[in-house]
C-alpha cells in the first residue's frame, strides 16, 4: 500500500503544483472579477459532475466489483464486465452531456443564481459553461479507465493524466487569449480539449496492461444491476465533499462581488495537501482494502485502515497548521501579481484558514470511504450524506451574512468534522475499524509534533511579518516554511514517527534502481 500511495502521491503532487501555476497564470490575467467568478463557476459544474459520477459514486461501486471478479473468476469475466460497464456509462453520459447543453440556463438558475441580476456576468457563464461541459463525458470515461488500472495495481497513468488537465488550461491561456473575446472562453476550450487527451492516455495505459477493451451495444446485465445499485446512492455518499463545495459556490454567487474568486483561490491552496493526501491514501487504499475483503481477511482490511489513517494524517496534521498559520503570507506572494491585488490576497486568506482548519476531516473522510466501499455498501454513507448536506447548507446560510466569504467555508468545515465522526463510529460499531496500539501512540506523537511546528512557525510569521511589509518577500516565506518543516520533521524523528534509517535504505534501493536504469 505504501508503494501505492508514493506513487499517487508523487503524481497527484506533480499535478497540484502544475495546477498551482495555471491558477498564478489565471490571478495574474482575470484577478478576482465578474470574468473569473464566471468561469469558477462554469469550471465547477462538469467538475462536480465528474467527481461525483467519475471517480465518487461510479469508481466507489465499479472497484470492488471489478476486484471480486478478477480474483475470484478471471481477467477474461472482469474485462467483459468493464466493457459493459463503459457502454452504460457512455451512453447515459452522452445524454447528460447534451440535456446539459440545451438546459444550461435553467441549470445555472439553479446554482448560479445569485448572478442573474447580473444579466452581463450571467450569460457569460452560461456560454463558458457550455464550452467546458463536454469534459463531463470524457473524464467519466477516463475515470472508468483510471478505476481498472488502480484495481491492477497500476497507478502510474492514472495519477498522472490530471497533469494534462492543468497543461491544456496553460496552453489555452496562451494561445487562444488572442482569438476570443474574453480569457475565460479560452479556459473552458482547455478544459474539454484536456479531457480528450486524458481520455486517449488512459486508454493507451490499459491496452499496455493487456485490457484490450471494446465498447459493446449496452446491456442490463445482473452485473449491471448491482453495479447500479451500488453507484445510486453513492452519488451523494462519495460525493458529500464536492457537493459541500458546490454549496459554497451557489452560496457564494449571493455574496459580494468577487466572493467566489476568493474562494475559490482559498481552495486551491487547501487542495495541494488534502489532494495529495487523501487522493493518495484513498486510491491505493480501496483496491487492496476490496482483495482482503473479498478473501476473507478482515483482520488485514482492519489493519490496513488503521495504516492509511497513519499515512494520511502524518502530514495532513502539519499541512492544516501551517495553513491556519501562514494563510496570508502564502497567499500574497502566490498571487499578488497583475490583476490581483494586496486585498484579494487578504480576503481570500481568510476563506483559507475557515478550509484549512478542516483539512484532516476531508482526508479522513476519503480515507475512510473504503471502509465500507470495500464491502460494497454504498448505501450507509449516503445516508450520512444527505443529513451532512443538510447541515452544511443551513451552516452556510446562516454564516453568510454575518462572515461573508468566510461563512461557506466555515460551514463546510464545521459540516465535514461532523461528517468524519459518524462514519468513523460507524465503522466501529460494526467492527471494520479497530485503532490499534501502534495507531493511537502515533497519532498522539503526531499531535504533538505539529503543536512543536504550530509554535516555531508563529513566532516566526511575527519576527518575519514586520522586515516584509504588506507584500510578504519569497524569501520570509521560504524561511517559514523551511522553518516548519525542520522542526516537524526533528520532532518525528525526535519522536519515533519516522526511520531514519528505513528512510536511508529506502532512497539506496531507488538510487540503485536509477543508476542501474541509466547504464
Amino acid at each position: 500500500m505504501l508503494k501505492g500511495i508514493a506513487t499517487v502521491g508523487a503524481w497527484t503532487m506533480a499535478s497540484r503544483i502544475a495546477g498551482l501555476a495555471r491558477d498564478l497564470l489565471i490571478a495574474a490575467v482575470l484577478g478576482a472579477g465578474p470574468v473569473s467568478d464566471a468561469f469558477f463557476v462554469a469550471n465547477r459544474l462538469p467538475n462536480l459532475f465528474r467527481r461525483l459520477f467519475g471517480e465518487g459514486a461510479f469508481n466507489s461501486a465499479f472497484v470492488p466489483v471489478f476486484s471480486g471478479l478478477l480474483i475470484n473468476e478471471g481477467e477474461g469475466v472482469a474485462r467483459e464486465f468493464t466493457e459493459q460497464a463503459a457502454a452504460a456509462l457512455a451512453f447515459w453520459l452522452l445524454i447528460l452531456t447534451v440535456l446539459g447543453e440545451v438546459f444550461m440556463r435553467p441549470l445555472l438558475h439553479l446554482i448560479a443564481a445569485g448572478f442573474a441580476d447580473e444579466p452581463s456576468k450571467f450569460e457569460l457563464t452560461v456560454v463558458l459553461a457550455r464550452l467546458a461541459f463536454p469534459y463531463l463525458l470524457l473524464i467519466c470515461l477516463a475515470a472508468l479507465l483510471s478505476g481498472v488500472l488502480n484495481a491492477l495495481s497500476r497507478f502510474t497513468a492514472a495519477a498522472a493524466a490530471p497533469l494534462l488537465y492543468n497543461a491544456f488550461a496553460i496552453a489555452a491561456m496562451y494561445a487562444l487569449v488572442p482569438f476570443v473575446p474574453t480569457a475565460g472562453h479560452a479556459l473552458a476550450i482547455g478544459v474539454s480539449a484536456s479531457g480528450v487527451a486524458q481520455l486517449a492516455l488512459l486508454y493507451w495505459a490499459v491496452r499496455r496492461a493487456g485490457m484490450r477493451l471494446h465498447l459493446p451495444r449496452p446491456r442490463m446485465t445482473q452485473r449491471m444491476r448491482l453495479l447500479l445499485r451500488r453507484m445510486a446512492p453513492g452519488l451523494v455518499g462519495a460525493g458529500v465533499t464536492q457537493l459541500s463545495l458546490a454549496v459554497d459556490t451557489v452560496i457564494g454567487t449571493y455574496l459580494p462581488e468577487k466572493s467566489v474568486s476568493f474562494m475559490y483561490y482559498a481552495d486551491r491552496i487547501n487542495q495541494l495537501p488534502l489532494g495529495v493526501l487523501g487522493i493518495a491514501v484513498s486510491t491505493a487504499l480501496l483496491p487492496l482494502m476490496a482483495r482482503q475483503v473479498s478473501a476473507g481477511q478482515d483482520a488485514a482490511a482492519r489493519d490496513s485502515l488503521n495504516r492509511g489513517i497513519e499515512y494520511a494524517l502524518l502530514l495532513t496534521l502539519p499541512a492544516a497548521a501551517a495553513l491556519c498559520i501562514i494563510a496570508n503570507p502564502i497567499l500574497q506572494v502566490l498571487f499578488v501579481h497583475g490583476a490581483f491585488t494586496h486585498a484579494d490576497a487578504t480576503m481570500s486568506a481568510q476563506s483559507l484558514v475557515a478550509y484549512a482548519g478542516g483539512l484532516p476531516a476531508f482526508v479522513l473522510i476519503k480515507v475512510l470511504g473504503p471502509g465500507f466501499f470495500a464491502r460494497g455498501d454504498t448505501a450507509t454513507p449516503v445516508k450520512v450524506g444527505m443529513g451532512i448536506l443538510a447541515l452544511n447548507l443551513a451552516l452556510s446560510l446562516a454564516l453568510m451574512r454575518p462572515l461573508r466569504h468566510v461563512g461557506p467555508p466555515l460551514a463546510t468545515t464545521l459540516a465535514m468534522t461532523v461528517n468524519v465522526a459518524l462514519l468513523a463510529v460507524l465503522l466501529l460499531r460494526r467492527g471494520h475499524l479497530a485503532p490499534d496500539r501502534r495507531m493511537m501512540r502515533h497519532l498522539a506523537r503526531m499531535v504533538a509534533a505539529t503543536g512543536a511546528m504550530a509554535a516555531v512557525l508563529w513566532r516566526l510569521r511575527i519576527w518575519l511579518a514586520p522586515h516584509a511589509g504588506l507584500h510578504v518577500s519569497i524569501l520570509a516565506l521560504a524561511a517559514m516554511v523551511s522553518g516548519g518543516v525542520a522542526v516537524y520533521g526533528a520532532a518525528a524523528l525526535a519522536l519515533g514517527l519516522a526511520d531514519l534509517g528505513a528512510i536511508r535504505e529506502t532512497l539506496r534501493r531507488r538510487l540503485n534502481r536509477t543508476s542501474k536504469a541509466l547504464s
